[in-house]
């Protein structure tokens, strides 16, 4: 059982679909091997495997992998799947007390005192959801923040008129076909770098 002094959950969802959850600034583990449910790592706003493995995962984090196994699919369709926010925070404060409602483990219930005595932590209720300020970002221009390059150069990359990615960023949107050849362009450009990497290296090899 592990509890750090922040004692906050924070998720977030990258622009491209990829998934972080932390706990106490660093990742929170998937535990995979101890409760295999989902080989894709963390999920949430549904019930399903990935979100199940994101409640094994927090319930485990404040309690012990028995009760987490017994409870995960139950947290996750009374807590996870209300999270539909693209960044979200939850107090381990409000994980503890919905744990101490379900169980009838008495060192559970103690270490809920004992954290609630030590710390002070801002009361909310356990299904509020806080979306961070990140959740208000300009798409467009969180994609060229990311990628390094401007609007115009996006235009290049999608072959579109600089002006069409000019009002996407106004109307704070990305059509599907755009999101698929950033998709394409990010995953080509780490190709690549491969590439060069092998190539270089070789290259030393030659000159050894």
């Amino acid at each position: 059982m592990a509890v750090r002094n922040n004692h906050v959950f924070k998720g977030h969802k990258a622009l491209l679909g990829a998934k972080y959850v932390t706990y106490g600034e660093l990742e929170l583990p998937t535990r995979y091997n101890i409760f295999p449910k989902s080989k894709d790592g963390f999920d949430w706003g549904h019930s399903g495997k990935a979100s199940i493995q994101l409640a094994f995962s927090m319930l485990c984090q404040l309690s012990n992998e028995e009760f987490a196994k017994k409870y995960a699919v139950q947290y996750a369709d009374e807590i996870i799947k209300n999270i539909t926010a693209r960044d979200w925070m939850l107090n381990a404060s409000d994980v503890l007390k919905w744990i101490v409602t379900n169980s009838d483990t008495d060192e559970i219930k103690e270490n809920y005192k004992q954290i609630n005595k030590t710390v002070q932590i801002k009361k909310v209720d356990t299904v509020e959801v806080k979306k961070s300020k990140k959740a208000n970002i300009n798409i467009v221009k969180d994609i060229c923040k990311t990628l390094k390059i401007t609007q115009k150069n996006l235009a290049e990359i999608l072959e579109v008129p600089e002006g069409t990615v000019s009002s996407w960023a106004v109307r704070n949107e990305l059509p599907r076909l755009g999101r698929k050849a950033i998709e394409f362009y990010m995953l080509n450009t780490k190709n690549q770098k491969i590439v060069d990497s092998y190539k270089n290296f070789t290259t030393l090899l030659n000159n050894a």
